[in-house]
């Protein structure tokens, strides 16, 4: 679906940091994870996973470590402390939002004079 980049804007990064927050993955096995436990709905292409994964690496959130398999280097990626927390920020903050969300559409608005 093309519009999943723009549906996810502002919140890729809570998603990667989750992502990664279980076990360390490589680029394409965030991917496949964010394809799978989305039940197909984020396929999101390369130009937009690695892009964001060397900004949340270089704000600390995330830790790359480069390892060699079947002949193929790859760089495998791993939440930190720091991660971790704006991790639980984020999630508080989605809660708190989708929550509000919700109220809005599907509670009748009050009549106005």
């Amino acid at each position: 679906m093309e519009s999943d980049t723009q549906l996810l804007k502002g919140h890729l990064d809570a998603l990667l940091l989750a992502a990664v927050a279980g076990e360390p993955r490589h680029g394409y096995a965030i991917m496949e994870a964010l394809r799978e436990a989305s039940g197909g709905q984020f396929e999101l292409p390369t130009g937009t996973i690695y892009p964001a994964l060397h900004r949340l690496e270089a704000a600390g959130l995330i830790n790359g470590t480069w390892s060699t398999v079947d002949g193929r280097r790859r760089r495998t990626y791993q939440l930190t402390a720091r991660g971790e927390r704006r991790l639980q920020a984020d999630r508080s903050t989605w809660r708190e939002f989708a929550a509000t969300i919700t109220t809005l559409l599907e509670q009748p608005w009050p009549a106005t004079s």
